[in-house]
């Protein structure tokens, strides 16, 4: 039972959901495996936990319901191919194989076995051979390793596709390609399918479904030029699945034996994300035949199965969010989570549309009603160059269910910037974002053009345009709120708004305080980028040319990068802001950082940094998250002026003035 509501200030809101709620016991649930069929098979996943140091456990649960934890701490099985890394374990037939975090070797654990066995040796330069994207093959595993030469240079970074046997020989069998992935075996033939692309291209730019068969020759089945493809998946007939946007949104495709491509699914919106990451499963196959699948559809997941007649019958459950699709005999296993519920690892008898949970969430002992709920808007923007002149957010009003605001005062809002920038925004439950709703902050989470979700023609509004177009659509975001053409029943207030943003979102955040001074009131920036040039001339190999597609070819386009980089514009930086950064990051090194702190200690900008040894790109560590977190906060208190609970004991963070 609630105690009777009190009147406070925004901000000021005592909430149970503090800094320590966020981290306590918390996992982030990453890839699925299935090892074996029907009533007899393992289910396994791997769980990335704050409160040991970040690192990636892998997790087995049997027939019975048994979970245990097959890696003991320290090992840590996460993989830095692409830096992102993904698909960093496997499991067949009981035997896994993951790469070691610390040396990025490959190592085996034998079947009733909890002891790593080291496979591949150890690489002259530390760290230098990396492989991700397994997938078991035989004895083996099929993996992209990716080799570091000790320059350091990205440009002599070489990715291949490789075969390792559990003797530890190692058989190249693509090589060339800037990169590859997705190596899949044809089952009991030797046709082996993987994807390549090139730079400047990013996998979601374009992207070739490549065969080669028995006799060496290699045949592009789908993908090149504008044409992104993604998940190629093997049937149990040789029948070759796959995702590709050439319809404007990734859809469902296959080829059968010695036959032509065919459109199998499309549903109008993308069923796969983009390809940061390895490992990932919007869609798999049943034993049976049949195709179970997820795809977005107004800010929310629906999963579904296909019928023999090519069309999806959706399953009513509580989720809004699905991924790692994995077919399981007559059912399937994934990852879900809901406006309600953190992510759970979920089983689902597709017949009957029964749903058990195999890994619960955490028991947080709140009452929902703390939880503030989103709501999926459309707002109008600039057309600019693209001509799309609409954009998208999830909104979350202020929600705590022990106190309300004071008459007469708007909430604060808090616009956050995804990354990539091709993410999008998850209706999921966030404590990370319920921190914020329960104190009293409004918070519109922006899938600006150039997010994923909302088909290729959304995501390439932001081509050439980016630090542009993001950023009249973050502004279009935070004016409609404040006008009262938001939400029926949330106005925020136009003198209190926030943005924050990390990688390419801090490079947004950054941007807007520079780019469009007056709009906000306080910013944070999360290992986001300040100095363009500085980001093209010295990152890893992945994003090396990422830059040419979203700014202009470098250096051709140098003065382009010049006029977009904040670090150029702070003559017009009069607004507080707060910068955190990891010390070990290689994707937004900390000199972008301390670039930005500089210019604002030059010109007497209030501002808070915080540097973290160990870290890299995106806080792992339960103390680290907790510091970034509470450290935000009461920066936004100093700036904003509202007062901290005082039973909740948060350190204030140092503000330069």
């Amino acid at each position: 039972m609630t105690a009777p509501e009190q009147a406070l200030p925004h901000g000021s809101w005592p909430t149970p959901i503090t800094s320590e709620l966020v981290v306590r016991a918390a996992a982030r649930l990453g890839e699925v495996v299935v090892d074996g069929s029907g009533d007899d098979a393992d289910i396994w996943w791997a769980e990335g936990r704050p409160s040991e140091g970040g690192r990636t456990a892998l997790v087995r649960r049997t027939p019975d319901g048994t979970t245990t934890d097959l890696l003991p701490s320290p090992w840590n099985a996460r993989t830095r191919v692409h830096e992102y890394g993904g698909g960093a374990w496997t499991v067949a037939a009981g035997t896994v194989w993951f790469t070691g975090f610390a040396d990025q070797r490959l190592y085996r654990v034998a079947p009733g076995s909890s002891e790593p066995v080291a496979v591949t040796p150890e690489p002259e330069v530390p760290a230098g051979v990396r492989f991700a994207d397994l997938h078991a093959d035989g004895d083996g595993v099929l993996a992209v390793r990716e080799t570091h030469t000790a320059s350091g240079l990205a440009a002599e970074v070489v990715n291949e596709v490789v075969r390792v046997a559990a003797d530890g020989t190692v058989e190249v069998l693509v090589s060339g390609p800037d990169f590859v992935s997705d190596p899949r075996r044809e089952p009991d033939g030797p046709a082996l399918a993987f994807l390549r692309w090139d730079h400047p291209d990013m996998p979601w730019d374009g992207a070739q479904l490549v065969v080669r068969d028995g006799a060496g020759d290699e045949h592009v089945i789908a993908g090149g030029q504008g044409e992104s493809v993604v998940q190629p998946v093997w049937g149990a007939d040789a029948t070759l699945w796959w995702l590709c946007d050439r319809t404007d949104v990734w859809s469902l495709y296959r080829r059968r034996p010695h036959g032509e491509v065919e459109l199998v699914f499309d549903a109008g919106s993308d069923i796969a994300g983009p390809q940061w990451v390895f490992g990932q499963s919007r869609f798999d196959l049943l034993d049976d035949g049949r195709v179970v699948l997820a795809y977005g559809r107004d800010g929310a997941d629906r999963l579904a199965v296909l019928g023999a007649d090519g069309a999806a019958r959706e399953f009513d459950l509580p989720y809004s969010a699905f991924g790692q699709v994995r077919g399981a005999s007559d059912g399937l296993v994934c990852v879900a989570g809901g406006p309600a519920s953190e992510p759970v690892v979920l089983r689902v008898d597709v017949d009957d549309a029964t749903a058990t949970v195999l890994r619960p969430a955490r028991d947080l002992g709140l009452d929902p009603s703390w939880f503030s709920r989103p709501q999926h808007v459309t707002f109008p923007t600039e057309p600019g160059p693209s001509g799309v002149a609409e954009a998208h957010a999830l909104v979350y009003p202020p929600t705590n269910p022990q106190v309300t605001g004071v008459d007469g005062e708007l909430p604060p809002l808090l616009v956050l910037v995804h990354g990539g920038p091709t993410a999008a925004a998850r209706a999921v439950l966030d404590l990370g974002v319920q921190y914020w709703t329960s104190r009293g902050f409004a918070v519109a989470d922006v899938d600006y053009r150039g997010s994923t979700g909302y088909g290729r023609r959304y995501r390439e509004a932001l081509k050439g345009q980016w630090g542009v177009a993001d950023l009249d659509d973050v502004v279009a975001c935070a004016r409609y709120l404040s006008s009262g053409d938001g939400p029926t029943g949330l106005r925020v207030d136009p003198a209190r708004l926030a943005i924050r943003g990390g990688s390419a979102g801090g490079y947004t955040t950054l941007a807007a305080l520079t780019f469009r001074p007056g709009v906000f009131a306080a910013g944070a920036s999360h290992y986001g980028v300040a100095d363009l040039a500085a980001l093209a001339a010295d990152t890893h190999k992945f994003e090396s040319r990422y830059l040419d597609g979203l700014i202009a070819p470098w250096p051709a386009g140098a003065d382009v990068y010049a006029e977009r980089s904040p670090i150029n514009a702070t003559d017009a930086l009069d607004t507080p802001l707060a910068v955190f950064q990891g010390d070990e990051d290689r994707v937004v090194p900390p000199e972008q950082a301390e670039m930005m702190v500089a210019a604002l200690r030059a010109k007497g900008v209030p501002h808070a940094y915080v540097l973290f040894p160990g870290e890299q790109h995106g806080f792992r560590k339960a103390e680290n998250i907790r510091t970034a977190l509470d450290g935000e906060l009461s920066f936004y208190a100093q700036v904003l002026g509202f007062s901290l609970p005082a039973e909740e004991g948060v350190t204030p963070i140092t503000v330069v003035r």
